[in-house]
């Protein structure tokens, strides 16, 4: 069998495990939802001073939580969990490469990613009137990708720190979490001290979100190439490839 065909074949597997799996799916899927719904409610949707809604900003935030949920996290734990079941040692004794089975894992992941991106923007154009820019969909698109793969390889390269399966959610939530609070997600405050903006731009959650949010903003006219917030994302994607390469694991240690 071609190296094509176990690609497209793994990743297929790999979907049908995750339809499979309600936690799995109420996590990536639902709680997203859950969360820009409860937000925008609480919060409100007035007008900003610059004449957009509230939920402008939420959108972009939710969406880039959504990202890093069907990525970084949903690698981090399923790989572990693979590993510490003996799955990926099966798999080694298989026809199956390895490097074809880590791409099919990042390719399952960006296919989250891409339908949590229609799901979200759909919802918030119904629900809240966030209409996304078309004029700004080419620099979403690369945003999207840009981030989808980098945090595939920051969940690739987390699963190498987990010592267990039952430590993988509460690890990468301890670390997931923070940097939501920190990056504009569940909280958005310009005013908010210096030293935690200052240690959110070092991490790429909020770079991500900066890089998705003027394709939600009526008031651009075509959203500039965010070079630096790419950048950002695409060094953490680095480091995550790097640390993966030289660390990873198909056996429990």
């Amino acid at each position: 069998m071609s190296a094509l065909s176990q690609i497209r074949n793994q990743t297929s597997f790999d979907l049908l495990r995750f339809r499979r799996n309600p936690a799995a799916a109420f996590f990536t899927v639902i709680l997203p939802i859950i969360f820009l719904v409860l937000f925008t409610s609480i919060f409100g949707n007035e007008t900003l001073d610059s004449g957009a809604k509230v939920a402008t900003l939420y959108v972009p935030g939710i969406l880039s939580l959504s990202i890093v949920g069907a990525t970084m996290v949903n690698l981090a734990i399923t790989t572990t969990t693979r590993r510490e079941r003996g799955m990926l040692k099966r798999l080694r004794g298989t026809p199956l490469r390895p490097w074809v089975f880590l791409l099919s894992q990042v390719l399952m992941a960006m296919v989250l990613a891409t339908m949590m991106t229609v799901l979200i923007t759909v919802i918030g154009r119904i629900l809240f009137g966030v209409s996304l820019q078309f004029s700004a969909l080419p620099t979403l698109i690369i945003s999207l990708i840009i981030g989808a793969a980098s945090f595939c390889a920051l969940g690739l390269a987390l699963s190498t720190i987990i010592p267990s399966e039952d430590a993988a959610p509460a690890i990468t939530n301890a670390i997931a979490l923070p940097l939501y609070f920190i990056s504009d997600i569940f909280i958005i405050n310009e005013d908010s001290p210096g030293l935690i903006r200052t240690i959110g731009n070092i991490f790429p959650v909020r770079h991500l979100v900066q890089a998705v949010q003027p394709a939600y903003d009526p008031f651009v006219d075509g959203a500039p190439l965010p070079w630096g917030h790419w950048a950002v994302i695409l060094l953490w994607g680095a480091v995550g490839v790097v640390v993966t390469m030289t660390r990873f694991r198909w056996t429990k240690s």
